[in-house]
């Protein structure tokens, strides 16, 4: 199954208090967006079926020269709906299982206009080369197939 969507955000303030006489001197970066991909290995340990919820396997790369911190994901309408793929490349799509048929959502999505779902535990993902960039990230229940989807 393939679901894309979510953001991420980090915002970060600093209070600095100089005694007279001294100096200070400080450099900002350009702040660069995070990249959230789909996959499907590994695979899921709780698969999705019609009525059911299942996990959402996903990467989060960070382009940026320093680790962001994740404690929430922006997701879509509870009426966007995603397709299933019969691949692990999640190039060829399941037959009878599209976006308008298969009832495939984000489990914490609430209302027609989207929500903001605070994560139980906040992700850090490394700087651009880090051991831990990409993030492979499962959440758990992600997904919601409603009742009367297909068992395509």
């Amino acid at each position: 199954m393939f679901l894309v969507g979510g953001g991420a955000f980090a915002v970060m303030s600093w209070l600095v208090g100089l005694n007279a006489g001294s100096s200070g001197e400080g450099q900002s970066a350009a702040v660069q967006n995070l990249t959230i991909t789909a996959v499907a290995v590994p695979a899921a340990t709780n698969q999705l079926y019609p009525g059911g919820t299942g996990d959402v396997v996903l990467t989060i790369s960070n382009p940026n020269a320093y680790p962001v911190t994740i404690t929430g994901v922006n997701l879509p309408t509870n009426l966007t709906y995603a397709g299933g793929f019969t691949t692990s490349a999640l190039s060829t799509a399941q037959g009878g299982c599209t976006t308008a048929t298969g009832f495939v959502d984000w489990n914490f999505s609430t209302g027609t206009s989207g929500s903001v779902h605070t994560l139980t535990t906040a992700l850090t993902v490394g700087p651009s080369g880090n051991a831990n960039n990409p993030l492979t990230v499962t959440l758990t229940n992600g997904a919601l197939m409603g009742a009367t989807a297909p068992a395509a």
